[in-house]
């Protein structure tokens, strides 16, 4: 994929590191389905997206819009103890915002229930289904073990006119919870286990977040997970490797069925250092209070990603750039945050801002000069403007721009050192004012005037440059500053993955921030200088009160690494 191509908006997938891209193209080569090609993106609505799925939404729409086919979305929601309305929401607006649309191909499992239940009906007339009355404790124990087959259910050989009636009263709502289940009759000796009879419908007298009490049986994942994907003519059934074992289930139904057969093809998950992706695990992170909530910008949800400051570009660049593996493998953050900075050093708008304020007086500059006015580029290489930044006699800078006692190679601000101010001035530190117990509160320097605008009349080199702010013009603003939620570089394998949490995972400080970006739009991007990238937040950021996020510093190791390998 050309660059030109990835600015301007091409998500599919590249075909040298796409072996699934490669099988569609021999499907439409061969003539199977007519040549027509629809993928779907699959959620269950009982959690948020995190950055796996967004693997899995560019390339199923990826590959639609290669091949001129269509990609669907449907919700699969089959288990309404675990569903939302506000899960179904936020996959809603993730999707649209990785910049997919489904058009008018918005589907759910439960729009099938009807069918999906006739369906099971049939398989009880074939004789290839039946009730069984075992607790789930004792199918669990029966079901065998790897070496050892599983045992027939005691209720195995009912009749059809048997399993019929039962499975109307459970319908009917007739039988309690757990005390019934529809299994599948295939083979307690197959060495799949999964194989081995298989449960299709549980009882759930549970309320549906779009079918209410209509229902109090639901289809188990498996079985309507195929026949959804038939009903809506689904060619390519795109999964991740843990299907792999579910995939001759997928196939008995269907082909007991004797229903249009999409098939199957499963792809490595995305596993990231430093992150867990498990639903399970995101949940305990947002029940135990360990985050703020899904959006939370540790999170690796695309709600918490987006509220950090990653764009859409960068998440489609990243998947693009992970392929679509056959086996399983680790990928580094890094990599992730390359995306990023990648995207936004190209358009990010620059501003300055002071996290770490240290106050700075220039003792000769005019005390009644208030008129000192700079115009800025908003970037160093593209037209994006100017904006006006107020200079004034008293200013700040970063702590760590200073040095009292400076180490070798220091090349910013220490007494006696001349700096440049970015854009405006060279000032000298003439002295350091402590307090009583020894802390530095402020810095005297002075300026030399003939260098306004950053340059020297007489040549003179200068090394260091410094962002600043004007004292007297500076807006107050929280600065959250965020890193790895977990120290541990693969912490879903540790015993207790939250053991690992990063104490240091955010840091929040009250920052100086110059005057134009006081009336920050919430979800605006820019670079402060120096520090990184920063986000104004989408929920707490108000006109005249910023709060930023940090997105992502801007050392980048894995830049470096690639370029060291002769990559991009």
């Amino acid at each position: 994929m050309t660059t030109s191509e990835k600015n301007s908006g091409d998500v599919s997938l590249s075909a040298h590191v796409n072996f699934i891209r490669v099988r569609v193209a021999e499907d439409i080569a061969s003539g199977k389905n007519a040549g027509r090609v629809m993928t779907r993106f699959p959620p269950e609505p009982n959690g948020y997206l995190h950055i796996g799925h967004a693997k899995s939404i560019c390339l199923n729409f990826g590959l639609s819009k290669e091949f001129a086919g269509v990609t669907n979305l449907r919700f699969d929601d089959t288990n309404p103890a675990k569903e939302e309305v506000e899960y179904v929401e936020s996959i809603m607006r993730d999707v649209k915002w990785l910049g997919f649309d489904w058009e008018d191909r918005l589907y759910y499992a439960s729009d099938y229930f009807e069918k999906l239940f006739a369906y099971a009906v049939e398989l009880i007339k074939k004789g290839k289904a039946y009730v069984d009355d075992q607790s789930a404790e004792e199918i669990r124990a029966n079901r065998g073990t790897l070496k050892q087959p599983g045992t027939n259910s005691p209720y195995r050989d009912r009749s059809v006119e048997e399993n019929l009636e039962l499975f109307a009263r459970m319908r009917a709502g007739e039988f309690p919870d757990g005390t019934r289940v529809l299994r599948a009759k295939i083979d307690m000796a197959s060495p799949n286990v999964v194989m081995r009879d298989p449960a299709l419908y549980r009882i759930k007298h549970v309320h549906h977040h779009r079918t209410g009490d209509a229902w109090c049986i639901y289809p188990m994942y498996d079985f309507a997970h195929c026949l959804s994907d038939s009903i809506e003519g689904v060619t390519h059934s795109i999964c991740t490797l843990e299907f792999a074992n579910n995939r001759p289930l997928y196939d008995w139904i269907l082909d007991e069925l004797g229903v249009f057969h999409p098939q199957q093809i499963e792809f490595a998950r995305l596993n990231l250092t430093h992150t867990v992706l498990s639903k399970r695990k995101l949940i305990h992170l947002v029940n135990e209070g360990i985050t703020t909530g899904w959006d939370d910008p540790r999170m690796p949800t695309l709600s918490g990603i987006r509220r950090r400051g990653f764009t859409p570009e960068a998440m489609r660049d990243f998947c693009e750039r992970i392929g679509v593996a056959r086996s399983d493998n680790m990928v580094e953050y890094g990599l992730l945050e390359h995306c990023l900075r990648e995207d936004l050093n190209a358009r990010a708008p620059r501003a300055m801002a002071v996290l770490r304020p240290l106050k700075v007086v220039i003792e000769n500059y005019p005390d009644d000069k208030t008129d000192d006015v700079f115009d800025f580029p908003w970037h160093p290489e593209k037209d994006m403007g100017m904006r006006k930044v107020p200079f004034s006699k008293v200013l700040y800078i970063e702590q760590d721009d200073f040095r009292e006692v400076p180490p070798k190679g220091y090349h910013r601000l220490y007494p006696g050192n001349e700096v440049r101010l970015r854009y405006a001035y060279y000032i000298t530190c003439r002295e350091v004012v402590k307090d009583a117990d020894g802390n530095i509160t402020e810095l005297r320097c002075t300026y030399d005037p003939e260098s306004r605008g950053g340059g020297s009349p007489d040549g003179r080199k200068i090394k260091g440059t410094l962002h600043w702010v004007s004292a007297a013009h500076a807006v107050d603003a929280e600065v959250r500053l965020y890193d790895l939620l977990f120290t541990a570089s693969n912490p879903g394998a540790e015993e207790d993955f939250t053991s690992c949490i990063n104490p240091k995972s955010l840091e929040v400080v009250r920052a100086k921030l110059e005057p134009a970006l006081a009336d920050s739009a919430p979800g605006w991007i820019c670079q402060f200088e120096r520090l990184g990238y920063f986000c104004a937040d989408e929920k707490d950021s108000k006109p005249g009160a910023p709060v930023f996020n940090r997105a992502a510093t801007l050392k980048d190791t894995w830049g470096k690494i690639e370029k060291k390998q002769g990559g991009k």
